[in-house]
């Protein structure tokens, strides 16, 4: 049963103990799958079973957004994330009226340390601090009693009750002291630790924006309208109103509005947001063009073949947001660390107030060092840290061209140890050539060479593969006139079949016609010369009422992609196993690996396209050990299975000889990378990608789990006053945010 998802942004979540409450208030509306929130896009990809599709998409968008409001946050459109970034001082004024209102508290420790007295008076103390406290602190109050409400903590209440408890604390030492006398208060504390949280808190917004940039600068490379040529001439209309088959007329420096082909013009074309490549694409007549790419110099008119969310553009975006919302395996963890954290630290931080009390120390004494305990639990960064460093690297990653469809394949990849690649296409540039065409019948006449190459390209006219675009070519270079054949067939695996001419003819492997018992002749000592030069062989035989006959040998040969042979290089000086899967014959597959550079016993030839999947099983498995964690890469709809059998799937995005993608989009789907151009050097780049994205999130982690595991016990023994626990808690949240943004400048 298929399955409905849809996004939301939510407002007002502070901490991973948010994350977790949002979750189960979302889980509990019926027939939803599955929930998955993210602290750091403060939103949530919610999965519907497909039974609720009878259910309108606004009740469910109601039922959601009610049942967001009911848990305490609020609901927001989903496109909050494709909204401009606000400027860099946004948001920052209550931080502004914080500082200036704590100000004065804070300096009379100052004075302290000089020897001076600037200790102000009680009743200025608290017409300072009353504010910070029950007008900039109200978010804290108002979500930590939803909080209270829904059964559980999170980090407002932890801020609330500390600094509720030092502001009261401090109003009953005022109002209980004899007349006259000097008390020390502890305003200070509760309104810096506000200000310090509110400080941490914009800091953090500031630098969730930044991992958001990737998101934004997709959707900025949609133009707000596009030119359409009418009836009556050129008319400008918003992109929403385009439709398939409508022409357009892009001018130099423009942006294309949508994904279509080239009807008149040529042109420069930066397709760099696409695929990561900066050098500029050349397009003439019938050349594919992608919307959001940059027109070059000419001016060019162009027939629209996808709008919407149908669009190359529109898939990339809903790759790297589908990354974004997901969460890893890792985070699952943190998930459950922090279900039980803020109760738990509720509990430790009475234990130190009894502690304290029960040793012979003050109420105050007690209190102070209870309230440090609240405040440095905070656990703001342990719900940033997996998100922050995943936004971050998928982010850079799409700008490089490796689009990370899973946080999963992103989070497994750096444990790869074998990388299996498929040859035609992948390794190699998989626009084959048609080398010789060798009647076997013996006569080489050019009449029958060119009637046999007629019958082919009939057959092969419909057909997709790279050995068939070969014929066609062929066949059209030579000025061989062919028609569309009268019936035709793929035979997955072997080659095809069809009527030409009302003969019954079939194309495909040696293997192919192994098992269909040709008599043997001197077409298969042909055939076995060709491979042993490392040519790909295929065979066109005729079905007659004397059975299959053989009636040419046709030899095809490819090239392998420029730098793939340093690529595969600098995989191996990873470390990493190579291997390549070829549907090729032996002989042709070894000639092409040592073109490679590949040892021959790293070589899989005739391999059928359905076996694909149960080699990388084989793979897989190791008898000394844990099995080896493999990643497979490759380009065609017959390497799906494979992919998504892999550890690791990386699909590449190669463009055919019509500059469309074939049969890449099937493999895409089923990739958990995919590489948006056809560069195996970007296999490296994505395995380092993961490696570093994943070490932050170590790094993030560790930091996060050391922050609340130090800071506890020492403020719960007293060497942390409020002030300090309230800056090393905003600080800790900082720092993990900063270390994630430190992956932007990642290069492959």
């Amino acid at each position: 049963m298929s399955e409905l998802s849809c996004d939301i942004g939510i407002g007002g979540m502070t901490c991973a103990s948010c994350v977790a409450r949002v979750e189960r208030a979302i889980a509990k509306l019926p027939g939803v799958e599955s929930v998955s929130v993210n602290l750091a896009t403060e939103s949530a990809r919610v999965t519907w079973a497909a039974s609720q599709a009878a259910e309108d998409e606004q009740t469910q968008q109601a039922r959601l957004r009610r049942a967001v409001r009911d848990a305490g946050y609020e609901p927001l459109a989903a496109e909050h994330l494709e909204q401009a970034p606000a400027g860099a001082w946004a948001g920052f004024s209550p931080v502004a009226l914080g500082l200036l209102l704590s100000a004065p508290l804070v300096l009379p420790m100052l004075g302290d340390a000089l020897g001076q007295h600037w200790m102000l008076p009680a009743l200025w103390q608290f017409l300072l601090a009353t504010p910070v406290q029950f007008v900039l602190g109200a978010r804290f109050y108002k979500a930590g009693w939803h909080a209270l409400l829904a059964g559980s903590g999170n980090m407002d209440l932890l801020v609330a009750l500390g600094t509720s408890a030092g502001w009261a604390l401090s109003v009953w030492l005022w109002l209980t002291a004899p007349a006259g006398a000097m008390v020390h208060l502890y305003f200070e504390g509760s309104a810096v630790v506000i200000t310090l949280v509110l400080l941490g808190k914009w800091l953090e917004a500031r630098a969730k924006r930044q991992t958001t940039d990737a998101i934004r600068a997709l959707h900025a490379l949609r133009p707000a309208r596009a030119r359409v040529i009418t009836l009556d001439g050129e008319l400008e209309i918003p992109i929403e109103e385009l439709l398939l088959g409508d022409r357009l007329v892009v001018l130099p420096g423009e942006r294309f509005a949508a994904d279509g082909v080239v009807l008149e013009g040529q042109t420069q074309v930066d397709e760099a947001m696409l695929t990561g490549e900066p050098l500029p694409v050349h397009k003439v007549v019938d050349s594919r063009v992608t919307g959001g790419s940059i027109n070059g110099e000419g001016r060019v008119v162009i027939r629209v073949s996808a709008t919407g969310t149908a669009t190359v553009l529109a898939n990339i975006i809903r790759l790297v947001e589908d990354a974004q919302a997901a969460k890893a395996p890792i985070q699952r963890l943190v998930d459950q660390v922090s279900a039980v954290f803020v109760p738990v630290v509720l509990v430790l931080a009475l234990a130190t107030l009894l502690v304290w009390w029960f040793t012979g120390h003050s109420l105050e004494v007690s209190l102070i060092h209870c309230v440090a305990v609240l405040v440095i639990a905070c656990p703001c960064a342990l719900g940033l840290a997996t998100p922050a460093a995943i936004m971050a690297g998928t982010g850079v990653a799409a700008k490089h061209g490796i689009l990370i469809k899973d946080a999963q394949a992103l989070e497994v990849a750096h444990k790869v140890d074998t990388v299996a690649f498929d040859k035609t296409g992948t390794l190699t540039v998989g626009q084959p050539r048609l080398l010789s065409l060798l009647a076997t019948a013996g006569s080489d006449s050019a009449a029958e060479t060119q009637t046999l190459l007629t019958l082919t390209a009939s057959l092969q006219s419909g057909s997709e593969h790279p050995l068939a675009h070969a014929v066609v070519q062929a066949a059209k270079a030579q000025g061989v006139a062919f028609a569309a054949p009268d019936s035709a067939k793929a035979v997955p695996g072997f080659g095809s079949e069809g009527v030409v001419q009302g003969r019954t003819l079939l194309l495909g492997s040696l293997r192919w016609m192994t098992e269909l018992a040709l008599p043997e002749g001197a077409w298969l000592a042909q055939a076995s010369a060709l491979q042993a030069q490392g040519a790909t062989v295929s065979v066109l035989a005729e079905r007659t009422a004397q059975g299959v006959v053989p009636r040419a040998v046709l030899a095809f040969g490819d090239e392998p992609k420029p730098g793939v042979q340093a690529a595969l290089a600098k995989l191996r000086a990873r470390g990493l196993r190579l291997v390549m899967i070829s549907g090729d014959n032996a002989g042709a597959a070894q000639a092409m690996a040592a073109r490679l550079g590949l040892r021959s016993d790293e070589v899989h030839a005739d391999v059928m396209p359905g076996d694909k999947a149960a080699l990388v099983k084989r793979l897989q498995h190791n008898p000394h050990g844990s099995p080896h964690v493999v990643a497979f890469v490759g380009d065609g709809i017959n390497d799906a299975p494979a992919l998504a059998a892999a550890d690791v799937g990386l699909a590449m995005a190669n463009l055919n000889a019509d500059g469309q993608r074939g049969g890449t989009d099937v493999a895409m789907q089923a990739a958990g990378i995919t590489l948006m151009r056809g560069d195996v050097a970007l296999v490296a780049g994505a395995l380092d990608i993961s490696a570093r994205t994943v070490a932050k999130i170590r790094q993030n982690l560790f930091w996060a789990f050391v922050y609340n595991a130090a800071g506890i016990p020492l403020a719960a023994m007293g060497y942390l006053s409020p002030v300090v626990a309230g800056a090393a808690m905003a600080l800790s949240s900082v720092s993990v945010m900063t270390n994630a943004l430190l992956l932007k400048r990642w290069k492959p």
